[in-house]
């Protein structure tokens, strides 16, 4: 029940970083409606969603195998205050995948260097490094999908030619469904993720 616990706590500011990083290029754009709505905090009563941050993490934490997912409230910005007009939403989008790669890397490179400079870490730390770089691979790769509304979408309907422009209708027309199939091949990429993982952390 503890490493529940622990998964789930790690999980919550994982996607709360996620949704910040959001706001702060949102702002860095020339939007501040993530600053006007109290969102530019890393406080997680303020991101909070209790079916993803809470009810969803849990029943995935008690399958077995299964990997951690989940996700915060939204952070509120308007493309249309953005300067870069056409790759704006692009930007904001990355930025939350960005992050979660930028703290699993952190906390990769944490575990090789410490014990150089002569730190002695324990298993439980190791296993909890192990869990925050999964965890933050997972949250970005699955969200680098590009199906609405995950954040891959948004990038690839910036990077899409008008010509194409068909292709968002349909994917936003019909995202559900694309998005119960990306659920559906999630588990055959997770193997990929794992991966990445293991690449990170050296085992």
């Amino acid at each position: 029940m503890a490493e529940t616990i622990f998964l789930i706590i790690v999980l919550v500011f994982s996607v709360v970083i996620h949704e910040v990083s959001h706001g702060y290029a949102a702002s860095a754009l020339g939007d501040d409606t993530a600053r006007r709505a109290g969102r530019l905090t890393l406080n997680p009563l303020s991101h909070i969603d209790p079916v993803g941050s809470v009810l969803v993490p849990l029943i995935l934490a008690m399958m077995p195998g299964g990997l951690m997912l989940g996700w915060a409230k939204p952070v509120p910005y308007n493309p249309y205050n953005l300067r870069a007009k056409r790759f704006g939403p692009a930007i904001v989008a990355l930025a939350g995948p960005l992050s979660n790669l930028a703290l699993a890397f952190l906390m990769a490179v944490a575990v090789r260097i410490l014990p150089t400079l002569g730190f002695a870490l324990s298993t439980a730390f190791l296993q909890g490094t192990a869990s925050i770089v999964v965890i933050n691979i997972v949250l970005a790769c699955f969200n680098m999908m590009p199906v609405p509304p995950l954040d891959g979408s948004k990038v690839l309907f910036s990077l899409l030619p008008y010509r194409y422009h068909f292709i968002e209708e349909a994917l936003e027309h019909y995202w559900f469904i694309f998005l119960l199939a990306a659920l559906i091949l999630w588990p055959y990429l997770a193997n990929i993720v794992l991966s990445l993982a293991s690449l990170l952390l050296g085992v």
